[in-house]
């Protein structure tokens, strides 16, 4: 695995797609970190971009850095705790795609394997029966093309990198991840494809059920 300069896209700087006086909804490009770095190179972030026009703005959730997609950002210590809480309880809706390596051969089914940080090796995770948290995905292939497969992901649960570490499990890895795929799986797309395309959630104050999508940077 390759070190390599951070250079987060530059253009569009922030891409919002929804704001009110409560929370904020941006499109999060691959390439940009949800959240400073620890190296002082590593600090331009979704977050900071945010905060430099909404200075209150804070972090619900994450997003990895290769993924983009969509990202709720909250304007206020309440709004934060009752995103959070919608989070942790697992009453978001979240919904990706991802292309990955080969021809999938069911129509559907779950990878429902307990993950755990690699630590010698973190950021990278990995399965562990003994100590792992429990980490539950549900699929369902979409089309083939070129010998690989569209796949919409559910994620039950939202451990780190569990749909990429779910995916290289069912020996199918997503195209482009430079963390769990071959050579040959890294080489056929020039960033991750792993898109957060639809987001829902309860607004904090309103009560009212929201939706927001977003279309993937590939082709579906």
């Amino acid at each position: 695995m390759a070190e390599h300069k951070y250079c987060p896209p530059q253009e569009p700087f922030l891409d919002i797609l929804y704001q009110d006086e409560s929370l904020l909804v941006l499109n999060k490009p691959s390439g940009l970190l949800s959240v400073p770095g620890r190296a002082p190179e590593n600090q331009d972030s979704l977050v900071l971009r945010a905060q430099s026009q909404f200075p209150n703005a804070l972090t619900v959730h994450r997003l990895d850095m290769a993924t983009s997609g969509v990202m709720v950002m909250a304007l206020s210590k309440n709004v934060h705790r009752e995103l959070s809480r919608q989070f942790q309880e697992r009453e978001t809706h979240k919904l990706y795609y991802a292309w990955v390596w080969g021809e999938v051969a069911d129509d559907e089914g779950e990878v429902n394997l307990p993950l755990i940080c690699d630590w010698p090796n973190r950021p990278l995770q990995m399965v562990d029966f003994e100590q792992g948290k429990q980490a539950l995905t549900r699929w369902q292939k979409l089309k083939v093309e070129q010998g690989n497969t569209l796949v919409k992901l559910l994620p039950h649960t939202g451990r780190s990198h569990q749909l990429r570490v779910h995916m290289q499990a069912m020996g199918h890895p997503i195209l482009g991840d430079e963390f769990y795929a071959g050579p040959e799986v890294l080489a056929a797309s020039d960033q991750l494809q792993l898109h957060a395309a639809e987001l829902g959630f309860t607004h904090p104050l309103s009560s009212e059920s929201l939706m927001f999508r977003c279309e993937p940077p590939f082709s579906l």
